[in-house]
């Protein structure tokens, strides 16, 4: 008699978290990327500042892009797995690449957060001292970074998920 088939019940739950992950990922280049304002200085200039002229929002970007990028990947590893029953990287090579992809993964998320929303703290109360008005500017890199911290939310829990993969994967093998 042949044994079961396993659940796919946990591959799905693993699917919506990367499909989810990759949504806030998005949503927070597209919120970031498009973080800019203008501040009259007095009658004649102006300030004009992008997202990109503060180099913490840079590696803001830069670990997003890192995330949309694996987040990605490993959506199309796991639409590959559900439909045909296969990993993509046979053996126990798969499980090591989410280990240790999951852990890298959600530590670039959590710096990339942490440096959005310390710079941005620090901006808005050099911005306040001067009396200058940014709060548009800081608001949108807010949302940047609190949605760059629900897509580390996801990642952190698919990590949890490989830890626990891991080990009995390689100990059926």
């Amino acid at each position: 008699m042949a044994p079961p088939p396993p659940s796919t019940t946990p591959q799905v739950i693993t699917l919506v978290l990367k499909v989810f992950m990759f949504a806030l990922l998005l949503a927070s280049l597209i919120v970031l990327v498009t973080d800019t304002t203008t501040v009259p200085l007095d009658v004649i200039f102006e300030l004009k500042v992008h997202f990109d002229d503060v180099y913490a929002y840079r590696y803001v970007l830069a670990s997003i892009i890192i995330g949309l990028v694996y987040s990605l990947l490993q959506t199309a590893f796991s639409l590959y797995h559900l439909a045909t029953g296969n990993r993509l990287i046979s053996g126990d090579g798969g499980f090591v690449f989410d280990f240790y992809g999951d852990k890298v993964l959600s530590y670039v998320m959590a710096t990339g957060c942490a440096a959005g929303f310390g710079a941005t703290k620090d901006l808005k109360a050099l911005a306040d001292a001067r009396k200058l008005d940014f709060d548009d500017y800081f608001n949108k890199a807010y949302a940047s970074a609190s949605l760059l911290l629900l897509a580390f939310l996801c990642a952190a829990v698919l990590s949890v998920f490989s830890s626990y993969a891991l080990p009995k994967m390689v100990n059926e093998s």
